[in-house]
């Protein structure tokens, strides 16, 4: 699978932030390129629900990275709308990364899980080729003040499955940024490009939307 297919995974993960500035929970939005290869997501909004979904037992965190289909409206009503269910794609960005990581900031702390080619456990370092113990359910990280929430996630692209070429494209990711933030209003993306010699920050706001393009 080429850069094309790369850049789609990164998407998927950027759209579920972006959803989240739709509903109207979250503005701003913060894409990093790391020099090991991997990409990081964050953004300000809900946090995806780390509470235990009643009908599977696991958290909603471990139910949108491991089950097709999460989307927004699993486990009823009432569920869904304790926020931030990230869509369809998380699964299969997560089964196509050697290493995926995510922190959820909900007071009083960060929860966070790493899951390796869609498994969920716990790796012995920060590196994705470290030793790999499988393992279910959420970890507490640091305090989180008060009013803070936000969901980040982190993936090393699986290079089993990609090409060694496969990489992302930094212009292709500001140009749809730029088109993104014309399109949800008061939205601010920052993309942040850590790979060269230097670090490469554009970021893209319009509050009046549209109607500035």
């Amino acid at each position: 699978t080429d850069t094309r297919g790369l850049m789609h995974c990164l998407w998927e993960i950027i759209d579920n932030s972006v959803d989240e500035a739709l509903g109207g929970h979250c503005n701003k939005v913060e894409v990093t390129l790391h020099p090991d290869g991997s990409a990081e997501v964050h953004d300000n909004g809900r946090g995806i629900p780390v509470d235990k979904e009643p009908k599977t037992g696991l958290s909603g965190v471990e139910v949108v990275f491991t089950k097709l289909h999460a989307g927004g409206k699993f486990g009823g009503g009432s569920y869904a709308a304790t926020g931030g269910l990230h869509g369809v794609g998380s699964s299969v960005v997560n089964a196509l990364s050697a290493r995926l990581d995510v922190e959820v900031d909900r007071s009083p702390a960060t929860q966070a899980m790493s899951f390796q080619r869609g498994v969920p456990g716990v790796f012995a370092d920060a590196t994705p080729g470290s030793k790999f113990g499988p393992q279910s359910g959420l970890h507490k990280g640091g305090r989180v003040k008060k009013g803070v929430t936000g969901t980040r996630v982190r993936f090393w692209p699986d290079r089993q499955i990609f090409t060694k070429d496969a990489k992302f494209v930094y212009d292709d990711l500001v140009s749809r940024a730029r088109q993104t933030s014309f399109i949800v209003p008061g939205l601010e993306l920052v993309i942040t490009d850590l790979r060269g010699p230097e670090a490469v920050i554009e970021a893209f706001k319009h509050d009046g939307g549209i109607a500035e393009f």
